[in-house]
């Protein structure tokens, strides 16, 4: 009889302990994703405060309105394409936007502005594979407008430690919020991130090597953060505990990872 009582407890400690690495582990992802941009910062040469000066002012007033325009493509083709091409490794999603960078920065300013809804295309795509292998059906409205909030994530290029992760409690901001509402919220974050990524396309002479380096850099983070963000949706599930606790554990996490 005693042993029976207490084979709970012993398992309730172990389900913690297991929960405990598994936070961990999600917070050295995080941390290893925010280093990529410094990687790419030194690639390129230039200061992330600075990369946004460099585009035309009438480039600049224009970025949300396209970054937005992108968006709406990108998660019509990603979806479409699910039942097409099958979702790809993410060393295979990081080489194909890695390609695309080089050709896009290659021209400058004009084939990187062609190839924004491309990248962005490929990289909604990749970050609704990191869903699937979590066990979540991207074509389920409620995971779409998860896959969508990654967005909102601090770019790679962020050099802030302490990077808004609001994202990463998108279940409370989500509820009664439509597809193209989450679009409409993401679109100003990502249009500072891609404008840091066309900025260092226009480098002179390195647009080509600038281009690559920051899709790798983007395709990366962006999947790193995915896995991030859905780890921590089916760790709260698992647990039986509101993915909000979960968080506040994994910020407390990150401070000793």
């Amino acid at each position: 009889m005693d042993e029976t009582r207490e084979r709970p407890q012993v398992s309730r400690e172990m389900v913690t302990i297991d929960n405990d690495h598994e936070l961990m582990a999600l917070a050295r992802r995080h941390r290893r994703a925010g280093g990529v941009g410094l990687q790419v910062l030194n690639v390129i040469g230039s200061q992330a405060e600075n990369l946004l000066e460099r585009l035309p002012d009438r480039v600049k007033t224009r970025l949300e309105s396209a970054t937005l325009r992108a968006l709406e493509a990108a998660m019509a083709a990603a979806q479409q394409s699910r039942g097409v091409v099958p979702d790809q490794r993410g060393w295979l999603n990081t080489a194909l936007t890695t390609a695309m960078g080089a050709a896009g920065g290659a021209g400058g300013l004009p084939t990187a502005l062609a190839e924004l809804p491309v990248t962005t295309t490929v990289l909604l795509r990749a970050i609704q594979g990191v869903a699937w292998e979590h066990g979540y059906d991207p074509a389920d409205p409620e995971i779409a407008k998860e896959c969508l909030a990654v967005f909102g994530s601090a770019g790679p290029l962020e050099a802030d430690d302490g990077v808004d992760m609001a994202f990463l409690s998108a279940r409370i901001t989500l509820t009664g919020a439509t597809v193209h509402g989450i679009m409409a919220r993401v679109a100003p974050r990502l249009a500072t991130v891609l404008g840091q990524k066309l900025a260092a396309q226009t480098v002179p002479v390195l647009g080509a090597a600038a281009g690559a380096a920051t899709n790798y850099a983007y395709t990366s983070y962006y999947q790193e953060m995915a896995a991030v963000h859905f780890g921590l949706k089916r760790l709260a599930e698992r647990a039986g505990r509101p993915r909000d606790e979960v968080v506040a554990d994994f910020r407390a996490a990150l401070t000793r990872a």
